[in-house]
């Protein structure tokens, strides 16, 4: 069981010990006033130690010894996405809150499932990405709150790549169900467009798979070829509660494009975003009373990385209020997501059925590591 915690920092303890886990240590530093790591585990043990010991951490576990240590209060789940819902589970029997990498579960079924067990148990569960957190997306979202474009009408989501295999390690994954540049690549997209805009009403889509198979180009199986079993073009339409609408493309198809990466358009003017992938990079602002593009101050920190969302979520447990990279949006994007195969399939509109507040926005103006 967790200890009894009041007061900050909350202790983490890691579940997947793969190199994502490296980004978390490193920018879980400078948020240590919120969370503190103080163990791992895998089901490797002895990477688990060897990871314990290279951050310091003196605790390589298990997971059944992570799960019943009492200074975890919180379970980072950075383990394969499929088994996202069953260690989250685990850790909310087990008495923990629970933080994950994305998807929040492999279906929404599982999912629901998920969030159901915390409500019932009274504990939190997470779920990246919090790059909506940074100072890119954050910007993107003041200058929508504060009118700079007038009311949101549309916006404009493309993620176009001929895929992974030329360079990565060990693609075979990213084409079986589950991944596809939806679910492996969406989840950026969607959460920001959910983040600036608000939850999704509903999803109109086409997805198809234009290449029976891919050919690796990297070592160290180079040559191999993998059968593909998931869509690989995602191509959908977003209806949001609020009115605007979204055209929105996740493809492994794509050789080359000069489509925009993702934009937002309003009666008064438009946006063009950086990238969702990232915690910062440019905005530029185009308006009916400047006629032309102009670049725009990060109106919130732009040095933040992984761990943002955690320590918010660890801050939030203290103060009593919500967390923004919350179970409940995790939950709404993989519904959004299953239902651009389930349109596709049917032939059909398909209406979401999660009702979800939108995040709110992160103050401007704070300091690197610190949260209100």
């Amino acid at each position: 069981m967790a200890k009894k915690s009041s007061s900050l920092p909350l202790g983490v303890g890691v579940i997947g010990c793969g190199n994502i886990s490296n980004a978390y240590f490193t920018h879980g530093k400078p948020l240590n006033e919120y969370i503190k790591f103080v163990s791992c585990a895998d089901i490797d043990i002895a990477r688990a130690k060897a990871k314990a010991a290279e951050h310091g951490l003196g605790k390589g576990y298990s997971v059944k010894e992570l799960l019943a240590d009492p200074e975890v209060d919180i379970v980072l789940n950075l383990t394969i996405p499929a088994a996202h819902a069953e260690v989250n589970l685990q850790a909310l029997k087990a008495g923990k809150h629970a933080y994950c990498e994305k998807p929040f579960a492999f279906n929404y079924k599982e999912g629901l499932k998920t969030l159901k067990e915390a409500h019932k148990r009274k504990l939190r569960l997470g779920c990246a990405p919090d790059t909506v957190l940074g100072g890119g997306i954050q910007t993107c979202r003041k200058l929508i709150d504060d009118g700079a474009i007038g009311k949101p009408i549309a916006a404009m989501a493309n993620m176009l790549s001929h895929g992974p295999e030329a360079w990565h390690p060990s693609p075979d994954f990213f084409y079986q169900p589950g991944a596809g540049p939806l679910f492996d690549m969406g989840p950026y997209y969607l959460s920001s467009l959910v983040t600036m805009l608000g939850p999704v009403k509903s999803v109109s889509a086409i997805t198809t798979a234009s290449f029976k198979e891919r050919v690796i180009g990297s070592q160290p199986f180079a040559g191999k070829k993998i059968k593909v079993n998931t869509p690989t073009h995602d191509s959908g339409v977003l209806e949001f509660a609020g009115g605007a609408v979204a055209t929105v493309t996740m493809s492994f198809d794509i050789w080359a494009h000069q489509a925009p990466r993702l934009e937002i358009y309003g009666t008064e003017g438009s946006i063009q975003c950086p990238d969702p992938n990232n915690f910062n990079g440019d905005v530029l602002l185009w308006t009916t009373k400047s006629q032309s593009w102009e670049k725009i101050l990060l109106t919130h920190s732009g040095d933040t990385g992984r761990a943002l969302g955690l320590a918010d979520m660890a801050h939030a447990i203290q103060t009593k209020r919500p967390h923004r990279a919350s179970g409940e949006l995790g939950l709404h994007i993989v519904e959004v997501m299953e239902s651009f195969h389930a349109s596709s399939k049917a032939g059909r509109k398909i209406a979401i059925k999660s009702k979800i507040r939108q995040p709110e926005a992160m103050p401007a103006g704070l300091a690197l590591g610190k949260l209100i």
